[in-house]
Order: structure tokens, then C-alpha cells, then sequence
């Protein structure tokens, strides 16, 4: 009996270990996955055209088509919500990096009041018109917010926090980058035909665009200082992004949104955002000297990272429910980015 046992014993340990064995492969494939879904996007970011959009939405045009054709790949779930969420949360943390708080304190808080004046203002119109037209609310919000605050990554930031699905959050990230796009493509062409000088028109980019690769796209032709005008009101409203996520964390108690004895999960990756921003702001070129070549490839792996996810998140998404879900909260999005553009615009 005693031998029945022990042989029972090895051939449960051995099973456990080819389920471990075989959980590691699926887990490895999945991230494997992504990756190569990253690259495949950062090349379609430079067909012309395609290079307007950058690769985070290329990886999530390229999951969507994918999930479409051939449907979800359930076998290898487990290492692409890897992706979608932890590498995502890596990736955030490693964002802060390109908040420089010491010349925002010192140099743009009156930009700073501009940024939360339009925070608050994409906010609340995108979820009122929402509301207003029946759309979807979760979409919505996360689109005002993403509009208001830095594109996908404060959308990708909230979404746990707001419990939102991702589904949700893919469609957001890519409705974001693509009319973020279309918006700094606008600025470039009526440049040369608005009266701003071009610090003005720096400080239009900042505050009035979505994405940080938006403001850079848009400022860059009026010269370096436009710029880095611009680039510091972006910065200004990257800030945001931690005292909203724990408003939003308060309002989703206040408000019922979840059960008062629910927890929400603290965002940790927050807090290593604004570690990263102490960090790079007072310690890196004061006290530790990075070459320069270091920082840009540590912001390469940053956007790739983030490709990554986005190619987790592209692979929820349902044409179907994009063509029925997202078309109203689109059209909010769309009048608060006008809206925005001209109440900036007339107080230069």
C-alpha cells in the first residue's frame, strides 16, 4: 500500500510540474505574442501615412484586424493580460521619468492653471454631452479624461481605478491616438495662417492637444522654443494624472459605484510614477550623470512597453460593439476637442 502510495505521489508531482511546465510556455507565448505584435506595429509606424499615428495605435489597429480574422488566441490568454495590465503598469512607472516637476514648479504654474482649467473642463463636457446623447458613460469618461488629461496613458492609468472594462480601455486608447492625431495634423496646417507668436502657439499645442508625441508633432515646426513651451503645458497636465486617479478613487466610494465594503485596489504604479518623476527631476543630471542615449532608449523601451499593451488591449476589442458603442461617445470626444481648441486659442 505503501508503495501504491509514493508511486500515486510521483505521478501527482509529476503531473503538477508539466501543468506548471506547460502554464510558463503559454504565459512566455502570450508575452512572446505581443512583442512580436509590437514590432509589426512600430514598422507600420513608418509607412507614410501611418507614421502620423505612431505605433501605439498601429499595435491596436493591427490586434483589432487580428481578433476579427482569427479570433481571440485563448491558449496563450494568460501572457497577454500580462501584457495588457502588469507591462502596462511598468510602463507608467516608467513615464514618470519625462515629468520634469522641478521646471514645472519653477517655470509653468501658470500653465498649471491653464492644464486644470482644461482638464476639468474635457472632463466634465465629453461626460455631459455623453450623458446627454445616451452614450456610453464608462467610454466616455475615460475619453474626457484621456482628452483633459495625456491621451492613453491617463486612460490606461484610470481604467482600474474606474473598474473599466477592456474592452473599454482598448477602444479608448486608440479613439484617443487617432483623433489626437488628426487634431495636431490640424494645428500644423493653420499655423502659418493664425496670428500667435510662436510661444503662443507653443503654448496652444500644450494645452490643447492630447498626446504628448501630439504636442511635439504640432510645436516642433514653430521652432525649439514653441517647443519646449508646449512641451512643459503638456507636462503640466501629465501632473494631473495622480491627484484625479485618487478623486476618481474617492468619487467611486461616494458614489456607489462599487460596494462601500469593496476595496479598490490601491494604484501602486502611481506612486512609482511620482518616484520616477522626484527621481529624474532632482537626482538625474544633479547627482547621477545618465548619458543621453541611456534616457532616450529607456524612453524607447517606455513606448514600447506600452505598444505592448495596447496589442493586449486591441485583442478585446469587438467591431461590432465599436460600431454600436463608440460612435456617440466619439462625437463627444469629438465637439469637446473643437471646443477646447478654440476656448484656448482665444485666451493667448
Amino acid at each position: 500500500m505503501l508503495n501504491i502510495n509514493k508511486a500515486q505521489k510521483r505521478t501527482l508531482f509529476s503531473r503538477t510540474n508539466a501543468q506548471t511546465s506547460s502554464n510558463v510556455s503559454l504565459w512566455a507565448g502570450g508575452i512572446a505574442f505581443t512583442f512580436l505584435f509590437a514590432l509589426l506595429a512600430y514598422g507600420l509606424a513608418k509607412v507614410p501615412g501611418f507614421d502620423h499615428i505612431g505605433p501605439l495605435a498601429c499595435s491596436i489597429i493591427i490586434a483589432v484586424i487580428y481578433r476579427q480574422i482569427w479570433g481571440y488566441p485563448e491558449k496563450i490568454r494568460f501572457g497577454i493580460e500580462f501584457s495588457s495590465k502588469k507591462l502596462l503598469r511598468y510602463a507608467i512607472v516608467l513615464y514618470g521619468l519625462k515629468l520634469n516637476i522641478d521646471v514645472v514648479i519653477h517655470h509653468g504654474l501658470g500653465l498649471v492653471l491653464r492644464d486644470v482649467g482644461t482638464a476639468v473642463f474635457a472632463i466634465v463636457l465629453t461626460v455631459f454631452l455623453a450623458k446627454w446623447m445616451k452614450a456610453d458613460s464608462g467610454l466616455s469618461l475615460l475619453l474626457g479624461i484621456g482628452t483633459g488629461i495625456c491621451g492613453a496613458a491617463a486612460i490606461a492609468a484610470v481604467s482600474p481605478i474606474v473598474k473599466a472594462k477592456e474592452e473599454d480601455t482598448a477602444i479608448g486608447a486608440g479613439v484617443i491616438a487617432l483623433v489626437g492625431t488628426l487634431f495636431a495634423i490640424g494645428y500644423t496646417i493653420l499655423r502659418p495662417y493664425i496670428h500667435l507668436t510662436n510661444i503662443q502657439y507653443g503654448i496652444w499645442s500644450g494645452v490643447g492637444l492630447h498626446e504628448i508625441a501630439h504636442v511635439a508633432l504640432a510645436a516642433a515646426p514653430s521652432g525649439r522654443d514653441a517647443l519646449a513651451i508646449g512641451l512643459l503645458a503638456k507636462l503640466g497636465r501629465v501632473l494631473l494624472l495622480v491627484p484625479l486617479s485618487f478623486i476618481l478613487m474617492y468619487w467611486m466610494k461616494r458614489t456607489g459605484k462599487i460596494e462601500k465594503d469593496t476595496k479598490i485596489e490601491f494604484p501602486w504604479f502611481l506612486i512609482g510614477f511620482i518616484i520616477m518623476s522626484i527621481f529624474g527631476s532632482y537626482v538625474v543630471g544633479k547627482h547621477l550623470i545618465i548619458p543621453k542615449t541611456i534616457m532616450n532608449d529607456i524612453s524607447t523601451l517606455t513606448t514600447f512597453l506600452l505598444t505592448m499593451a495596447m496589442v493586449g488591449l486591441g485583442l478585446n476589442v469587438s467591431l461590432k460593439a465599436l460600431r454600436t458603442k463608440a460612435l456617440k461617445p466619439l462625437i463627444a470626444m469629438f465637439i469637446t476637442s473643437i471646443l477646447l481648441s478654440f476656448l484656448t486659442f482665444w485666451t493667448m
